[in-house]
Order: C-alpha cells, then sequence, then structure tokens
C-alpha cells in the first residue's frame, strides 16, 4: 500500500514538473506546437501511403510537399483579395465614421433618452487631442525600443523558418516518437495512458479536423454570399466570421454585426439588410444542422461554455500558443473528464449505499356503508416512533 501511494506520489510530481517547464518555456514553444499541430494534422495520409507500399520518407515528403503547395496557394489567393478589401475598408472609413456619427449615435441618444453631451464627437476629438502628446511620448518610447531591439524580428522569421523544418521531421518521426513516449512510460500505468491517448486522438481527429473544415465552410459561405449581394467589404467580413466561428457565436456576432453596419453605410435600404440577415440565418441554420453534426459530431463536441472558458484561460495563461491549444487541450481535458467521470461511478465511494431507515407501512381501509366507497390511508411508522407517527421516549 506504501509502494502504491509513494509510485502516485511520484508520478504526479513528475507530472508537475513537467507542467512548469512548459509554463516556462511557452515564449519559445509556439513554432514548434504549430509544427506539431501540422504533424498531427498530415500523419493519417501519410500512414495511408506507407500502407499502399510507399517508404516513412517518400510519404512524408508526398505530405509535405501537397501541404506546402496549399499553404502558398492559399497565401497567393488570400493576399491579394485581403488587401483589395482592406483597402476598399479605408476608402470607405469615413463613410462610416460619419454613419456613426449622424445616424447611429443620435438614434441611440433618442431610444435610450441619454445626454447629449454623452456622444459629444467634438468633445472627444478635444479630450484626444489633449492627450496627444502622452500618447505621442508612449508611442515614440515604444517604437524606439522596437528599432533598437532587432531581436523581436529575428525570432519571428526565426519560427517561420522553424516551423516547416520541424514539422517534417516530427512528420517523418511521428510514429518513432509515439513509440518511444509508450516505451517511457512507467509499467504500471502504461495501459491507461495508452487507451486515454487512443481516446483523445479519436477526439482530437474528429474535432479539430471537423472545426478546422467548419470555419473553411462558413468563412467561404459568408464571403461568398455576401459578396454576390453587393457588400463591398463582404468577402472580408466573411473571413472573419469563419475564423471567429470556433468560438460559439463570436464569429456570427462580430460577421453579422459588421455586415449589418456596412450594408446601412452602403445601400441603407431595407432590401439588402434583409439579405443580410437572410444570409447569417442560412448561415446559423447550415452551421447547426450540416456542417458541425457532420464534420464535427455533437457527441464530442464541446460545450459553448467549455471552448470560451478554454479559450480565454489559454491565452491568459500562454498568450497566442494558449489560445492557439485552446481546443486541442479542451478536447484532450474532455477525455480525461469523462475517464474519471467512469472511474469515479465505479468506485466504492459511489457505489456503496448508505443505511436505510426502516419503515413499517400501515395500510387502513375505510368502507363507506352507504355508496360503497373504499378509502384507503397509508402511515409511514420509522423504527422508534409511535403509531401516531410521534418519537418513543
Amino acid at each position: 500500500m506504501n509502494q502504491d501511494v509513494s509510485r502516485r506520489w511520484q508520478i504526479l510530481a513528475i507530472a508537475a514538473v513537467i507542467c512548469y517547464l512548459l509554463w516556462l518555456l511557452a515564449p519559445v514553444l509556439m513554432p514548434f506546437a504549430v509544427a506539431g499541430m501540422l504533424a498531427y494534422l498530415g500523419d493519417p495520409l501519410a500512414d495511408r501511403l506507407e500502407r499502399i507500399g510507399l517508404g516513412r520518407t517518400l510519404a512524408v515528403t508526398i505530405v509535405f510537399v501537397v501541404i506546402s503547395l496549399l499553404a502558398v496557394g492559399a497565401l497567393l489567393l488570400l493576399i491579394p483579395l485581403i488587401s483589395r478589401q482592406v483597402e476598399n475598408l479605408v476608402q470607405n472609413l469615413p463613410r462610416y465614421v460619419e454613419w456613426i456619427r449622424d445616424t447611429a449615435l443620435p438614434w441611440i441618444q433618442h431610444r435610450l433618452r441619454l445626454d447629449p453631451d454623452v456622444f459629444d464627437t467634438q468633445r472627444l476629438v478635444q479630450t484626444i487631442k489633449e492627450h496627444m502628446d502622452s500618447i505621442g511620448g508612449v508611442a515614440s518610447t515604444v517604437l524606439g525600443k522596437i528599432s533598437r531591439s532587432s531581436i523581436g524580428v529575428v525570432m519571428w522569421l526565426t519560427n517561420l523558418v522553424l516551423i516547416p523544418v520541424v514539422a517534417f521531421y516530427l512528420l517523418r518521426d511521428w510514429d518513432r516518437l509515439t513509440a518511444w513516449i509508450d516505451q517511457m512510460l512507467p509499467r504500471s500505468i502504461e495501459p491507461t495512458i495508452a487507451y486515454l491517448a487512443r481516446e483523445s486522438d479519436k477526439v482530437l481527429g474528429a474535432f479539430v479536423r471537423g472545426q478546422l473544415l467548419v470555419m473553411l465552410a462558413l468563412g467561404i459561405f459568408y464571403g461568398g454570399a455576401l459578396g454576390i449581394a453587393g457588400l463591398s467589404v463582404g468577402p472580408l467580413i466573411g473571413m472573419v466570421a469563419g475564423l471567429l466561428s470556433f468560438v460559439p457565436y463570436l464569429g456570427f456576432i462580430v460577421g453579422f454585426g459588421s455586415a449589418v453596419i456596412a450594408v446601412l453605410v452602403q445601400y441603407g435600404d431595407w432590401t439588402h439588410l434583409l439579405i443580410v440577415v437572410g444570409v447569417f440565418v442560412v448561415g446559423q441554420l447550415l452551421e447547426g444542422y450540416v456542417l458541425v453534426p457532420r464534420l464535427v459530431g455533437e457527441k464530442i463536441g464541446l460545450h459553448p461554455v467549455a471552448v470560451i472558458f478554454a479559450v480565454l484561460a489559454g491565452g491568459y495563461l500562454f498568450g497566442f500558443l494558449g489560445v492557439l491549444l485552446a481546443l486541442p487541450a479542451a478536447s484532450v481535458i474532455m477525455v480525461l473528464l469523462r475517464y474519471l467521470g467512469e472511474r469515479y461511478r465505479q468506485s466504492e465511494l459511489y457505489t456503496v449505499e448508505g443505511a436505510q431507515d426502516p419503515v413499517i407501512t400501515e395500510v387502513d381501509v375505510t368502507v363507506d356503508t352507504k355508496t360503497g366507497d373504499v378509502e384507503t390511508e397509508t402511515t409511514v411508522i420509522r423504527e422508534g416512533d409511535n403509531k401516531d407517527g410521534k418519537s418513543s421516549p
């Protein structure tokens, strides 16, 4: 018994040290985390190519070339589109500001009966001008530090170079790494870890890959539909809504709000506004009843509250890396919680029933001689009570 307790404490200590090291090394782990995700996503295709007779290195090379071509093609396609959309947004920005100042803010003031000085744009501009010197001083200080230090630029360039290199080697040696980790695990917990790893792989494969496809599909649908509706910045709004759709309702709220403002500024009529509303209603129905059930699966989908908490907690603890790994980590944690719940239901803490008070039930039957109706009265007497329901001395 003492040996089992000691072994469990050793395992917990090792896990705590690993988690602490990951937390300390979080600033430099981003390229390795991105490379690991790419290797994980490409491993099933490499395994299939291996099963048809190709060597591991050749299979990985083919997968790596396909992923690289897709990434380069996406960049060549998206960068000109995004640049045109951003340029269009910058050109129309004065119209948006004018609409907010002359239409939206007066309407809000009238409906909410607010003080007219609340949205006084002249006062806001004057306040900004008064603090412009301090803002400029802070900005110049920050820019000066950035310009004097080229470490940040070098780190970004290093990460961009490291990601494909690390991804290639991780993908090539993926099976060896998993086998080595399995061999290094303590034999007492190896079956449990292997079982949890298989379940986590199922959840990650169905959830993460499926969620990426959902984001891509929604971005294409929203962007294409808003562009066809005649919205000048429709493709940009659609792409943003698709990218943010991994957080429940965030993509819909941001995309719908931006599209409504854009269509009111550009057209200002009910026809185009109703078209935008119809696009997002169809998008929500498509996401809820077609894309998520087919690509993600309702049984393994994370609860919206869990997704929001995971993203916020990951961003707070590990920054951008935490946001990037929030959904995979939440999926694995869900598997662990499900396993712990099953173990709890099988434990004595849950299965052993407590002692129940013995009860005696008396039934009094009364027959009405006139009508022939039968009335019954049930009395529950616990041990130690009188028949009147009072405790005996």
